[in-house]
């Protein structure tokens, strides 16, 4: 029993208010995933389940501890995953013995620190609204993209490294996401595709938000996501600069400082370790 586990790949399994993650790590024994791997990874029923797959790799930029990669459960890759970088940057303070880390990624560096009450900080960069930025397949205002699905119209789009579609609505809760997220999620405006967030300012302090993502579909938090609804509704006079954004898997604490970067802070839990099976990984 013991020999078969040794020809596994050890895991993580983790999550960021129910937005959960495996990890694994590969900065010692590269990880060669295709798509198909990914996927069975990713069922719930015969693979271990998760919204993203997360590969620690050594870094391409010396500035940093090392590498992230990210996968979603449909095997596509990932741009950004702010839930996913507090777990991973996590691990990686825990194993140095350290409370700031700087973490590379496909959108770029990213710093995190462990805040005062054990929470996780992540600076996810600048917030970006140019319509190439996105992007988008043709010029038009991010601020009121001509965007209108079922009961969904007028969104605003934020890059967090990621593209993002924020529709403001009058109750989030009521939304059908599941029918109209993945429609928007692909419609013709989004050649990179799109995450999508319903949006309820309650006060300015305080936004309900739920998100389909892209390439996962609905999950209980989405850490860019929430920085992107919190930019969205600044640029928009309905919030301020900071704000608690309200998730289905519980609170992210989101700040956009004056030099446009994006800082969120929230839990992190580490919730089994495990051995991927050799047959999992073909």
């Amino acid at each position: 029993m013991t020999a078969l586990l040794s020809q596994g790949r050890p895991f993580f399994k983790m999550h960021g208010l129910g937005n959960d993650f495996v990890v694994l790590d590969a900065r010692q024994r590269p990880a060669e995933l295709p798509a198909r791997a990914v996927r069975a990874i990713a069922d719930r029923r015969t693979g271990v389940g998760f919204d993203e797959l997360l590969v620690v790799e050594p870094p391409r930029d010396p500035r940093a501890e090392a590498y992230m990669d990210i996968r979603n459960a449909d095997g596509s890759p990932a741009e950004a995953c702010g839930n996913g970088a507090r777990c991973v940057a996590w691990l990686l303070m825990r194993e140095r013995g350290r409370d700031r880390i700087t973490l590379e990624t496909p959108a770029g560096l990213i710093e995190a620190a462990t805040a005062p009450d054990g929470r996780v900080t992540v600076d996810m960069g600048p917030a970006r609204t140019d319509w190439r930025d996105i992007p988008l397949s043709a010029p038009a205002d991010t601020l009121h993209l001509p965007v209108t699905v079922g009961s969904l119209s007028d969104p605003t789009a934020v890059s967090m490294g990621n593209p993002h579609a924020v529709f403001f609505v009058v109750d989030a809760d009521a939304v059908d996401l599941a029918d109209l997220g993945p429609v928007i999620e692909h419609h013709p405006l989004f050649p990179q595709r799109a995450n999508v967030e319903v949006a309820q300012v309650l006060t300015p302090k305080r936004i309900r938000m739920r998100v389909w993502e892209r390439g996962a579909g609905i999950t209980r938090a989405c850490g860019s996501g929430a920085c992107a609804t919190l930019v969205a509704a600044a640029r928009r006079g309905l919030a301020g600069r900071e704000a608690e954004i309200m998730l289905d898997g519980g609170p992210l604490d989101i700040a956009w400082r004056d030099d446009g970067h994006v800082l969120m802070t929230g839990p992190v839990a580490l919730v089994y370790t495990g051995t991927l099976a050799p047959e999992l990984l073909a």
